[in-house]
């Protein structure tokens, strides 16, 4: 069998390999075959949540089927955010949480991510070894009869991760606030109202409708532009959008100013330096942020840590360098004081702890950090070859970093869940920065598209 895992577990279009039955009856087996090996025991249970796409129930039952023909208990969540998923993970003793997702894709594709027993998401590690049970076919021995795994169904998980988030804050009550919030038509769509309804917000909810095929479709954090209608409309003190499993958060000022996720961090990482709670003064990101957010954090001297894409491996140096802040421009924002992964629901909450404790608007607060010019062009490949063997698009972005020289970077990657690879240019001006990414995208797009 092909590579299964790449930069967030599994993922690809529902109904076609990987993302198929098949593969997910395989993964349950090695799911329970490899975390009931470590966890030393025969017993336990793995916990199984999903968004709102119309392949999720499949693919669910499916992981599940697997997991209880070898022997290994399973429950089912049903619509829950990934962060929801794996703090049920921990709180019910779970050897492993399996969430079925494709984060902010759209609703044709599906996913599979998973977290250990303490709720972190796999190492690269651990998931070659899973690949491996597959391809080697250990995990085919079936149970017997009287030990096949029972299912049962977690009615409550929603209302827990609820209480969890509240637990978790320092808001009392959100009495005068103003706030709409776009759910993406996902996984978030009945516990984000809850939550900020029962903390006492004005909520004005919009992406709340999910049918299973319009998740993340014009909204959510890919797609604020209609949040930030809603929030002027209304006289609203701030807009959240979550993407469709709920582990990003991108904001909308007073005025209808959409905030990055490099923005938000900058906000919190202030927000927390001053608080005194941001330890050892360190914040970890991606490679993906803003210049201007690297030069935010160094006049607040705040050390930055930077990591390749993906918030498995910010998580990762988090706990090497033992930060409580880490996250990435695209939203993922991770508190690891409360938390083991990126929670959009918990960023909002701390986020609105800043805005509270400076009583300032949050366009005022933005100002924290100035965004550098930056453009991202996605371009369809074919294939994915060594970018630096290809000389006339090696030569391109050499040429490209040459005329920056200090004043700006180039990124170019592979995307690690589609057949894309990732253009970005940061420079001084608008028309340099656009024109240079122009160029090294249509090279690429010639070769390789």
């Amino acid at each position: 069998m092909q590579k299964l895992f790449g930069t967030d577990g599994i993922r690809g279009v529902a109904n076609i390999f990987p993302m198929n039955v098949e593969t997910a009856v395989a993964i349950g087996k090695a799911i329970a075959k490899y975390f009931r090996d470590h966890g030393k025991t025969n017993k336990g249970h793995i916990v199984i949540g999903q968004d709102t796409r119309l392949s999720g129930d499949m693919l669910a039952q499916a992981v599940a089927a697997g997991a209880c023909s070898v022997g290994l208990d399973v429950c089912l969540l049903g619509v829950l955010p990934t962060p929801g998923i794996a703090y049920a993970t921990i709180a019910s003793g779970a050897l492993a949480g399996v969430v079925i997702s494709a984060s902010h894709n759209p609703f044709e594709d599906n996913g599979i991510k998973i977290f250990d027993a303490r709720g972190y998401k796999l190492f690269d590690d651990t998931e070659r070894q899973i690949e491996s049970i597959i391809d080697s076919g250990v995990a085919n021995k079936l149970a017997p009869s009287h030990e096949i795994g029972r299912l049962k169904h977690g009615n409550h998980a929603g209302s827990q991760y609820v209480d969890f988030l509240r637990h978790n804050t320092k808001i009392n009550h959100l009495k005068n606030f103003k706030i709409a919030i776009d759910c993406a038509n996902g996984a978030t769509f009945h516990v984000a109202p809850a939550l900020f309804k029962g903390l006492g917000a004005t909520v004005f909810p919009i992406g709340c409708d999910p049918n299973g095929t319009n998740i993340n479709d014009s909204c959510g954090s890919q797609h604020p532009q209609r949040l930030a209608h809603i929030v002027v409309e209304n006289g609203a003190d701030l807009g959240l959008a979550f993407d469709g499993d709920g582990d990003r958060l991108i904001a909308v000022d007073e005025k209808g100013h959409i905030l990055s996720g490099d923005q938000i961090m900058a906000i919190l990482a202030k927000h927390l330096h001053e608080s005194g709670v941001l330890r050892n003064s360190v914040v970890v990101a991606t490679v993906m942020s803003n210049l201007g957010f690297r030069m935010a954090l160094h006049q607040m001297n705040i050390k930055l840590f930077t990591t390749q894409v993906g918030d498995r491996y910010v998580m990762q140096r988090m706990l090497e360098e033992d930060a409580v802040l880490g996250g990435e421009d695209s939203g993922h924002m991770i508190l690891r004081d409360a938390h083991t992964t990126g929670d959009g629901l918990m960023a909002a909450l701390r986020l609105i702890e800043a805005l509270q404790r400076k009583a300032q608007p949050l366009s005022e607060m933005a100002k924290v950090m100035t965004i550098f010019p930056q453009k991202l062009i996605n371009v369809d490949v074919k294939s994915k070859p060594d970018l630096a063997a290809i000389p006339e698009i090696s030569q391109t972005i050499a040429r490209a970093e040459e005329s920056l020289g200090e004043s700006g970077r180039v990124l170019v990657r592979y995307s690690g869940t589609q057949n894309k690879c990732r253009v970005m240019v940061e420079g001084p001006t608008e028309a340099q920065t656009n024109g240079l990414c122009a160029e090294i995208a249509a090279t690429i797009k010639k070769i390789l598209g």
